[in-house]
């Protein structure tokens, strides 16, 4: 380890001679022999920076990279304002870390105050926390936050992202919760069944609206039988979506959730992404994570400041709701630049657009035998069945490099289109597939 610490052998010796040691193994002496490492790691030898760079663009050569996708299940290809990247791959934002001392962090700190106001904005909510780690872990704390004494059951709508129902599910395994998923009948939230479930235990209803199926839910209606039980209401919500749909304070909703990687973020294996979090005062010292607030210092100007930290995560902790003590500030900042850079009307525009090019193309699959399931209203997702089956279809596809759908089962496929997706890319799919119906 001494390698890698910028200071020379003989300042590495001052040190050792001022805290009475003579060489590095002295400070090692408590450390029992038969657990120290005995000769070399059975690691292989280190690289030169040439040799490294090489074997690093070797394997990225393995990665193929779509130029036109039509697949989405969580995670969506959306324009991105050159402004984004640019501002976020400044040094000074890029390499910030936690803001502990306020006095020397009011940057990022209104950078995270900007993006929770944002987030209130486009959800129509009281209060946002700083973020927490994706959309899955955003939609378990929300469960999380609805949880009291003599409530202690969660209803999960069957509807759901399944990556986001074993989120859930493992935290409600954690903390005690008991958690029920309530089947999906004919794409949306079985509404009798959810009905029959409900009673004096259940702490909150859960519902993913637009959802798995791009299906928009009945979520004014879900949220006043849920009120009507005494349970919670919480959505999760995709955030492009809410360009043209009602926010989820017009819908009812106690807490408000959902993936910030549409706005601003790019597809990547494995993130990093966002969860953004949001909720009705009344829910506000709930909420899990950071907070960040605004003041007056004594000279009467605006600060900002860590806000309703003194919480059971740090000081009572067999009292704590949550352990998630931090925040995804990069990608914070980066949903902060997409938003100010799209405004109201960017927003809505890549929403329409998104919605509208989805019903082009889930028409023009209908005419070659891809059936849409929908029954109802869809935003940017729908679900189609055929008789060629779906990896037959995907295969022809990516033969001309195209991602299609997500592949449900053997004859279903979960399409998506956003704002990139072009006419001429709808048309090339519907020639491609035609001519697999036809062989």
């Amino acid at each position: 380890m001494g390698g890698y610490v910028p200071n020379t052998k003989e300042q590495r010796q001052d040190m050792l001679k001022a805290i009475g040691l003579s060489s590095m193994e002295d400070l090692f002496v408590d450390i029992p022999q038969e657990v120290r490492l005995k000769g070399e790691l059975e690691i292989p030898q280190g690289k030169s920076e040439l040799e490294v760079k090489r074997e690093m663009e070797d394997l990225a050569g393995k990665n193929r990279v779509f130029r036109t996708i039509f697949r989405g299940a969580g995670a969506y290809r959306h324009y991105i304002p050159a402004a984004v990247t640019s501002i976020i791959s400044k040094e000074n934002f890029l390499t910030a870390y936690t803001p502990y001392q306020a006095e020397v962090s009011q940057g990022i700190l209104q950078s995270i105050f900007e993006y929770q106001t944002m987030i209130c904005d486009l959800t129509g909510m009281d209060a946002s926390n700083a973020s927490v780690y994706d959309g899955a872990s955003a939609a378990a704390e929300g469960v999380a936050m609805c949880r009291e004494r003599k409530r202690a059951k969660a209803l999960i709508s069957g509807a759901t992202s399944p990556y986001v129902i074993q989120t859930i599910q493992t935290y409600c395994h954690g903390n005690g919760m008991e958690m029920e998923v309530i089947p999906e009948k004919d794409g949306k939230t079985d509404w009798e069944k959810l009905k029959a479930r409900l009673d004096s235990g259940t702490a909150c209803v859960y519902i993913q609206h637009p959802n798995f199926y791009g299906n928009l839910e009945d979520a004014k209606e879900i949220g006043e039988l849920t009120h009507e039980a005494g349970a919670k209401f919480v959505m999760g919500v995709n955030p492009i979506s809410l360009g043209m749909l009602k926010t989820p304070a017009e819908y009812g909703a106690d807490v408000a959730v959902g993936e910030g990687q549409p706005l601003g973020l790019p597809l990547a294996f494995g993130g990093p992404y966002i969860g953004f979090m949001a909720c009705t005062d009344k829910m506000m010292r709930r909420l899990p994570g950071r907070i960040v607030g605004q003041t007056k210092d004594r000279n009467g100007k605006t600060g900002y400041v860590l806000t309703l930290q003194a919480r059971e995560q740090h000081i009572r902790r067999e009292k704590a709701s949550s352990n998630i003590c931090s925040n995804q500030a990069l990608c914070a900042l980066a949903v902060t630049v997409y938003l100010s850079s799209m405004g109201n009307e960017g927003l809505r525009e890549a929403a329409l657009q998104s919605a509208s090019k989805a019903h082009y193309l889930s028409k023009e699959l209908e005419t070659i035998g891809y059936h849409t399931e929908n029954q109802g209203t869809f935003f940017h997702e729908f679900v189609t069945t055929s008789k060629v089956s779906a990896k037959e279809t995907l295969d022809a596809l990516e033969a001309q490099g195209i991602l299609g759908g997500y592949p449900l089962d053997e004859h279903r496929i979960l399409w998506c289109c956003t704002e990139v997706n072009t006419k001429e890319e709808m048309d090339d799919v519907i020639r491609i597939l035609k001519e697999v119906q036809s062989c």
